[in-house]
């Protein structure tokens, strides 16, 4: 198993005191979290884009840029690229550009992305929503792979011998792995073309996912992929470990089910992969996506999670549970040094045994 941490870059009041503290502070801190990870043997750091809510991740590119001049190994991740409301262009130019500063450290998660607003901030028509996606993506492949591209399409003027630079570092693409959170339009493109798949699982009961999941393997081995390459990652929701599972609720429940009443949608209820149904902690804990409780207990879980998902790379995130960045920084340290060297040892996977950069070689999570 490969770990990766993950940032959306909430920003909004604790839901318990009202505080919300600066732009500045927070984005801050998520260079400083990409940072520690790194240092604690972390496979990878991710930012999410967000054009809607209460978050500060409308321009992950600037974003993963400082990530890129302050790491050296870690691999930089996204999560998700809309590419849905973008221009497959300016993709293609702005993240080989992330690629050359990283030196081949940048891997792209597609997706529609998990804030039905964005769609009219860009005035695009959310019913479309998978035809950009596939029309969009596709370009993009096009604009990585290849030179002196004549294409014409449907959503954005047509090119005549276009050739975007940089070109991405090394002279490969880099990786886009697929965001799937509630449709099988993005298990079935991500299938057509052979690429990887990342799974939610941050909302939904587990038996969702692992119906998308079941559908990407089916449908990548009928377009005739080799089955072993199709790597699956997961999502996790919060990350809250304690030495007991009772210690752990005890901390954790008056802010999981406050930050639950805060951010319910009640003009998506309904629509899958927005409000969690998991309303307490002892929900959570029992039968949702959060890794709550002891390490044991999360080791369990996420083996029940590759169980299920049969997955090579596992995300957590630590900036949703209203913990300082020591507090947060803590919690990274407990989980590599108690929880991924049993996982990784327990699910071994082939993904990313090559290294990270020339002269690099992936860390094995241990804590230096």
């Amino acid at each position: 198993m490969r770990f990766q941490v993950l940032t959306i870059v909430g920003h909004a009041p604790h839901p318990l005191t009202g505080e919300l503290g600066s732009a500045a502070d927070r984005l801050a801190e998520v260079v400083e979290t990409g940072v520690q990870a790194e240092r604690l043997g972390f496979d990878a750091y991710a930012v999410g884009e967000r054009h809607a809510g209460p978050f500060l991740s409308s321009s992950p590119t600037v974003l993963l840029g400082a990530l890129a001049a302050r790491t050296s190994r870690i691999r930089l991740l996204t999560g998700v690229t809309v590419v849905a409301v973008l221009d497959p262009v300016r993709v293609a130019e702005d993240y080989a550009t992330l690629d050359q500063l990283s030196r081949g450290r940048i891997e792209l998660v597609i997706g529609k992305g998990a804030e039905a607003g964005h769609f009219g901030l860009f005035g695009l028509d959310e019913g479309l929503q998978w035809d950009y996606q596939a029309e969009k993506y596709e370009l993009l492949r096009r604009l990585w792979r290849e030179e002196n591209v004549t294409w014409e399409g449907t959503f954005r003027p047509p090119l005549k011998d276009a050739t975007t630079v940089p070109r991405p570092y090394g002279g490969r693409p880099p990786r886009v792995w697929h965001g799937s959170a509630t449709s099988i339009n993005s298990t079935e493109l991500a299938a057509r073309h052979g690429d990887p798949l990342f799974s939610a699982n941050a909302v939904q009961p587990r038996a969702a996912y692992v119906r998308l999941i079941d559908h990407y393997r089916e449908r990548f081995a009928a377009y005739g992929h080799e089955p072993r390459t199709a790597h699956v990652g997961a999502g996790s929701g919060g990350l809250f470990i304690a030495d007991t599972t009772q210690e752990a609720v005890a901390r954790f429940k008056d802010y999981y089910e406050a930050r639950v009443r805060q951010s319910h949608k009640p003009h998506l209820e309904g629509r899958p992969g927005y409000n969690t149904p998991f309303r307490t902690v002892e929900e959570a804990v029992a039968d949702g996506p959060h890794l709550i409780g002891s390490p044991q207990q999360i080791i369990d879980k996420i083996l029940g999670f590759h169980e299920a998902y049969g997955h090579d790379l596992q995300s957590v995130t630590v900036d949703s549970s209203g913990l300082s960045l020591p507090e947060q920084t803590d919690q990274l340290r407990r989980f590599a040094a108690e929880i991924a060297p049993v996982v990784r040892r327990e699910a071994p996977t082939a993904l990313w045994q090559e290294p990270a950069t020339d002269d690099r070689s992936l860390l094995t999570g241990a804590t230096p």
